[in-house]
């Protein structure tokens, strides 16, 4: 088939390209020999540029698997080499081997980090283990190729001794029996989750999987009597005791430069193998580790029944926090020495990144693709939009608070703060409500971080708000 008869053919199906995916998918594959194979690559992709986007990013592996299938089909090589980076550790298997597959045939050579743990190869290219080659995007995924990396466990001695699935349950008050319930798929009756949806700040609705009642103690005795005992790192600031955004923004204050680093899909990126895995490297046996994985690990169900795996941690969880800080452990350690080696200070809080320089940076654009290939590396992806770079001259903010000389609230959030007090003493609490939830709870609440960053000014409108409410 020439050009003109695989554009023909391709007309009437790109009316309705969802439709006709299949044979969309074999008509490209059938002809990738035509030397102008560039001009109906083009004609496909600026049709599914948002669709291929929009799959990737779908609860549903398989949906994923056919944007795997596409990326080779429709994109030139860095493009490609873009997207297939960030699924070759898909947490589905076969996503994951479908975009590794990808990558040999397309040959890619982009540059990315090695696999520190095997040598340097004989003879470098894109598919010799160990070089500076897209094979460094597999780290952590085949430890037989190397010598897997040596972890020691903490003290056993002030972890609760757990050798069999009934331990666990008496831990966390349950009996053995009941476990396989609260392990239930989907957010359905019966089930341990509920889904609900909540409004971005930057836009948008968020959707929270939060445990039932039963689900959340047995969390709860979780996060109390084990995971509270094992050590996160220093870097780490969010939800951890006597941490706050108030801790982490300390760290970079008076900076040349700061820049804020965020996290695509934090919590969903560590699933059941990560979160056994974690348990298993602090000692406990594999029927252990597997039962608090599968309690603290949510798998979704997709309309159709089928139910997606491996689990992942719920947003919404009380357990999830600390989870996502213990895996992201050496991410911290690996981040941090990068840091201190540039002259930078690095701390996280939850899936914000921050970096601050005391002097200019010489090469911020290399510093920031070493960030961007460790995160790849550790099983995490760059939000790429959400990246900011603040300088000395303009507002330097961290987690909601400006740096610049100090930690403070913006001027202009308590400037509006201080205004709604004022409007709820003349006209009454009721008129400010303006569609908050709990109104008077969001007055306490505020009142209270203000006075966490501002002790003074916070204490002050703490009082100022009891008085309004009566209370």
């Amino acid at each position: 088939m020439d050009l003109a008869g695989l554009l023909l053919e391709l007309e009437p199906l790109m009316a309705k390209p969802e439709a006709h995916f299949e044979r969309i998918v074999q008509l490209l594959e059938q002809n990738q020999g035509l030397a102008e194979f560039e001009v109906a690559r083009f004609y496909v992709s600026r049709h599914w540029m948002e669709s291929v986007s929009a799959r990737l990013n779908s609860v549903d592996p398989d949906e994923r698997l056919r944007a795997v299938r596409l990326i080779p089909l429709l994109f030139p090589r860095s493009i490609a080499a873009g997207h297939l980076r960030r699924r070759v550790k898909d947490a589905d298997s076969r996503v994951g081997s479908a975009a590794r597959a990808a990558v040999k045939k397309l040959g890619l050579a982009d540059i990315s980090l090695p696999d520190s743990r095997l040598p340097p190869p004989r003879r470098p290219g894109p598919r010799a283990f160990g070089g500076w080659n897209p094979t460094g995007w597999n780290f952590g995924l085949f430890p037989e190729y190397g010598k897997p990396l040596k972890r020691k466990p903490e003290a056993a001695r002030d972890l609760p001794p757990l050798n069999h699935r009934a331990d666990v349950a008496k831990l966390v008050g349950l009996e053995e029996s009941e476990l396989v319930a609260l392990m239930r798929p989907g957010s359905g009756p019966g089930s341990g989750y509920v889904e609900f949806e909540t409004p971005k700040r930057s836009g948008g609705m968020r959707r929270l999987c939060a445990p039932r009642a039963k689900l959340k103690a047995a969390q709860r005795a979780l996060l109390d009597q084990l995971l509270s005992k094992l050590a996160t790192h220093p870097a780490a600031h969010g939800f951890i005791a006597e941490r706050s955004t108030v801790t982490n923004a300390r760290e970079h204050t008076g900076a040349n430069v700061v820049v804020r680093v965020d996290v695509e899909d934090f919590f969903p990126s560590v699933h059941y193998r990560r979160v056994k895995g974690l348990f298993e490297a602090h000692g406990y046996g594999a029927e252990v580790s597997a039962t608090l994985a599968g309690l603290t690990t949510w798998r979704a169900k997709l309309p159709d029944g089928t139910v997606v795996w491996p689990g992942v941690l719920p947003q919404g969880a009380p357990t999830s926090p600390a989870i996502a800080n213990l895996v992201c452990r050496r991410l911290d350690a690996r981040l941090d020495a990068l840091a201190k080696k540039a002259g930078a200070r690095y701390t996280r809080y939850a899936d914000d990144l921050t970096f601050s320089f005391p002097q200019p940076p010489e090469r911020l654009g290399r510093f920031l693709w070493w960030v961007n290939a460790i995160l790849q590396q550790e099983g995490f992806a760059e939000n790429a939009p959400k990246r900011r770079v603040m300088r000395r001259g303009g507002r330097q903010r961290v987690t909601g608070l400006t740096v610049n000389q100090q930690v403070s609230i913006p001027r202009e959030e308590r400037r509006r703060f201080k205004a709604i007090l004022a409007n709820c003493r003349k006209h009454g609490v009721e008129s400010q409500v303006r569609g908050r939830p709990d109104f008077p709870a969001w007055l306490e609440g505020y009142a209270a971080y203000v006075r966490m960053v501002h002790p003074g000014l916070g204490e002050r409108w703490q009082r100022e708000v009891k008085e309004l409410l009566g209370r």
